[in-house]
């Protein structure tokens, strides 16, 4: 059936609080994962253009979104799922903010999933998402899924990015990622990681909390992992690595590397 990968990002989960949370399932992934707690984000250090940098693998200058306002690319790079699409492989897609709707055009994916944050809160949306993803695991006809989770974004910005609030809701990212992690097939393999962190009640600046991002690779795909490689991991660097443990080939306007050996 092939190497399979489940792709997680908790919007702004700053490193510091993913070693610090509490939560014992942090321990217990990374003990059998390889990982950076300095990974660094692209300029601005916003949603949408980290986002589409990670899925298209080029600066927010090549892809052309400054802002979390989407305009289509004047000279456009394709993305992760078309990447993958156009090799045969099937890709889904499970969040709880409208705009990452933008990054996939919707015939590059075969199962989306949304549930309005902005509405329900992100609280409540963050298990409706793990129970829909869980569901489709079981079903196990996806190759790359993608899960999107808003919460620690969400908190950071209206209590801080340091409040016992915003530690709290990484706790329970984690506890979710469990629940996600419990139910996949043993062909799959999950990276975990965020967009750009925060500092006070925002980000978008070029200071080490905001473009300091966790960058973790758990299942078989860590065996793979360079070590000396991921010291200097970029989030552009994820695409690739992800269609490479695919067999699958980059698409040559990508900028970022392979992270395996």
């Amino acid at each position: 059936m092939g190497n399979k990968v489940l792709l997680l990002v908790a919007d702004g989960m700053r490193p510091d609080f993913v070693m610090n949370c509490g939560n014992p399932f942090v321990d217990e992934f990374l003990s059998k994962s390889v990982y950076t707690m300095e990974g660094q984000t692209v300029m601005p250090s916003v949603t949408l253009p980290c986002h589409m940098s990670l899925f298209h693998s080029v600066a927010p200058d090549r892809h052309g979104i400054i802002t979390n306002t989407y305009v289509p690319q004047v000279r456009p790079v394709k993305g992760l799922c078309e990447v993958l699409k156009d090799a045969g492989k099937t890709s889904g897609m499970f969040y709880d903010w409208e705009e990452i709707r933008d990054l996939v055009r919707p015939a590059n994916i075969t199962r989306a999933s949304f549930y309005s944050g902005g509405q329900l809160s992100y609280e409540n949306t963050m298990p409706k998402n793990t129970a829909q993803v869980i569901e489709c695991l079981k079903e196990n006809y996806l190759d790359f899924t993608f899960v999107y989770f808003g919460l620690p974004d969400s908190l950071g910005h209206g209590i801080g990015f340091t409040s016992e609030e915003y530690r709290v809701g990484i706790s329970s990212i984690w506890d979710n990622i469990k629940l996600i992690y419990d139910a996949m097939p043993e062909e799959y393999s999950m990276i975990i990681t965020t967009d750009h962190g925060g500092h006070g009640r925002g980000h978008g600046s070029d200071c080490p909390e905001d473009m300091t991002i966790p960058i973790i690779f758990g299942g078989e795909l860590a065996k793979q992992i360079d070590a000396d490689k991921i010291k200097t991991a970029n989030i552009i660097d994820i695409a690739p690595t992800i269609v490479a443990y695919m067999g699958v080939n980059a698409n040559s306007d990508w900028e970022g590397i392979n992270l395996s050996k």
